[in-house]
């Protein structure tokens, strides 16, 4: 796996492909400035090379060139991250990106305008590709959030440099993490699985069983699974026509010796929402009109002592409605025995937009291992997919 430490970047041109993809107010002021942040180790490895540096990102869903999703708005929150001053291009390519690219110095920082404002991008166009290879002469992938899209600048742009491609710090990261979890993992493995639907993690489950000792269900999911074994859920949300599917999965697990668990206690709610009335009760005795919004507290002792044995942990969403307080303390609590057992020694990955959002919203960021920082490239890796982008710097 060839990363920027196999490359001297001295008089070189990086084409980076970063993810910049943040959230602006109505201002248009960064106001969440962890994705350029991760970006910077790879930057500033390049920039002591004497390299020059050329940006590339999307930024939002535009139709077409929106003065909106301009990078532009960009250029003052790169420039006070990088520390140095970031240089921006009114195009990503032809004349102008190509004039601004040679005009740059070694040395310096250049942020061409949004990819996006190309159909091109997403169609994965060839002659878009080839456009973009000419602004570097040394491709670097480190949008890892963006690494399951065969898009032209994460993908086919790798083709046009065949000796000259590598991973940038923050993807060789992700991917070594995630291999840490799949490929070369210390056992007892967890992995928890949370969110609503059985359907969207099947493929996850399916790939993860053959990897991990214990699997912990939480979130929506459990409803499902109790309902299949028999139970009475109330009002809970359940995916009805994959109640067979749950019990193939809970049969599945135990011939490969896999231990399943499940909540046994949850807190429920008499209405979906932050002011309902509230009480705890067996997860298969939810009475009708309530519904389960959070796990409970023998639950989470059964899970705390799962975890504490653990050496290897995923944690791939959240246990109960974490948007609202009252219904937040499940995934507070689980966040916190994983940190526990991270401090303890073992190895925590947390993936997927739900308890990425978790974490960083309880402040337990600090205390995992890894956080990635891709949703739908962490699930497509998760189910054992070979990521676009990533399948073009290995080739």
């Amino acid at each position: 796996m060839k990363t920027i430490h196999d490359f001297n970047f001295n008089e070189q041109i990086a084409l980076i492909r970063v993810d910049f993809n943040v959230p602006l107010n109505e201002q248009f002021e960064v106001t969440d400035t962890n994705r350029i942040e991760a970006a910077k180790p790879t930057i500033d490895k390049i920039l002591k090379d004497g390299g020059k540096v050329v940006l590339m990102s999307h930024l939002g869903r535009p139709k077409g060139k929106e003065e909106k999703y301009s990078l532009k708005h960009l250029v003052n929150t790169c420039s006070e991250i990088l520390g140095v001053k970031v240089q921006f291009a009114e195009d990503c390519i032809g004349s102008i990106a190509e004039n601004a690219v040679a005009n740059l110095a070694f040395g310096e920082v250049l942020l061409l305008e949004n990819l996006r404002f190309y159909a091109e991008e997403e169609k994965g166009d060839l002659a878009f590709s080839e456009a973009l290879s000419k602004l570097g002469t040394i491709y670097v992938n480190d949008a890892f959030g963006t690494a399951h899209r065969a898009h032209a600048s994460t993908t086919i742009v790798a083709k046009f440099f065949p000796n000259h491609k590598c991973f940038g710090l923050l993807l060789a990261k992700e991917i070594e993490s995630i291999d840490r979890v799949l490929k070369n993992s210390v056992k007892p493995v967890t992995a928890i699985l949370g969110g609503s639907k059985v359907s969207s993690k099947i493929t996850v489950i399916e790939n993860i069983l053959d990897k991990v000792d214990h699997m912990i269900i939480g979130g929506g999911m459990t409803y499902t699974f109790v309902k299949a074994l028999g139970g009475n859920i109330g009002d809970s949300i359940c995916e009805l026509d994959k109640l067979d599917l749950a019990l193939d999965i809970l049969e599945k697990a135990k011939a490969k010796n896999v231990q399943i668990h499940i909540p046994v206690d949850v807190v429920a709610a008499n209405a979906f929402s932050n002011d309902a009335d509230t009480k705890v009760v067996s997860v298969n005795e939810i009475p009708d009109g309530w519904q389960g919004l959070d796990v409970g507290p023998q639950s989470l002792k059964n899970f705390e002592e799962v975890l504490l044995a653990s050496k290897t942990i995923l944690w791939n969403g959240p246990l109960g409605v974490f948007e609202m307080e009252n219904f937040s303390k499940g995934t507070i609590a689980l966040g916190e025995i994983i940190a526990t057992s991270t401090k303890n020694g073992a190895f925590s990955l947390v993936g997927g937009g739900d308890s990425v959002a978790a974490v960083k919203q309880f402040g337990l960021e600090p205390k995992m291992s890894y956080v990635s920082t891709g949703g739908g490239a962490m699930l497509e890796s998760l189910e054992g997919i070979t990521l676009p982008g990533i399948a073009a710097i290995l080739e």
